[in-house]
């Protein structure tokens, strides 16, 4: 049965951020993902998981000057020194939180700056993460993002970023599949999580168009699910949507997946 994770930076978005993992715990929620820990203490965002019985699976790398609408400096050729030190800041709050997986937003490639310059330092940031992270027990993750949502973005679609994996070298870099994302770039989802399982160790979800919770679009989430469990996916599924109302109202989709 299909595991899923309350991301809670959109999710129960009409409360303060801190307040939103005991509405996770409440409305049936065993695990949380969100965006990024850095502006609270490692210590309290533990001493909340421990309270409401919260494991959490997922957060990302430091990513710039994320309010100014950077998305991301992986593919940035003048932001390599501020990258490492992001990994570094990384791994010590998931190691402090338990986190097992982090996310590396490659980002809107820099006006002026050629594709292959981009990869090229993509490439070369994610070959000096993987080993950092893996000495941690870490997988690290790569997002193709749709470029409708973020025009620019530079990782877009799947076969881009299982070659830029391939390039690393590295057996420490997987892909982080976003349903919605990749359902307006490319669609034929199911055969391409089948074709390419070994290689996806995270999955995201939002129904489209509008983003918002699964039955609310063109994406037959229930097929989907059973699809999953039959090819043997085993990672988490965080729900990364815009609620079309309050969290609550729009998770009857998930009621026979939450505890009760």
């Amino acid at each position: 049965m299909p595991r899923f994770a309350a991301n809670l930076t959109m999710l129960f978005n009409d409360a303060p951020f801190l307040e939103r993992f005991e509405r996770a715990a409440r409305a049936g929620f065993q695990a949380v993902e969100f965006l990024f820990p850095y502006d609270y203490p490692a210590e309290a965002l533990q001493e909340l998981l421990t309270k409401y019985g919260l494991q959490l699976v997922l957060h990302n790398l430091p990513a710039g000057k994320w309010a100014a609408g950077e998305r991301g400096i992986g593919c940035h050729p003048c932001r390599v020194d501020e990258f490492r030190a992001g990994v570094d800041q990384a791994i010590a709050y998931a190691t402090a939180l338990g986190v097992k997986q982090l996310n590396c937003l490659a980002g809107i490639k820099p006006a002026g700056v050629l594709d292959a310059d981009a990869r090229r330092t993509l490439v070369d940031n994610l070959g000096f993460a993987a080993p950092k992270l893996k000495d941690a027990g870490i997988r690290l993750l790569i997002e193709p993002i749709n470029t409708y949502d973020i025009p620019g973005f530079f990782l877009n679609r799947t076969r881009q970023a299982l070659d830029i994996i391939a390039d690393t070298g590295s057996d420490n870099v997987f892909v982080q599949y976003d349903i919605y994302h990749m359902q307006r770039m490319e669609g034929e989802l199911a055969k391409t999580i089948e074709q390419n399982l070994g290689s996806i160790a995270h999955l995201q979800l939002a129904d489209n168009p509008g983003r918002n919770e699964p039955g609310t679009g063109e994406i037959n989430y229930p097929f989907l699910f059973g699809f999953l469990d039959k090819i043997g996916y085993r990672g988490w599924i965080g729900c990364e949507y815009k609620p079309a109302a309050a969290t609550e109202a729009g998770l009857g989709w998930a009621h026979a997946y939450l505890r009760p």
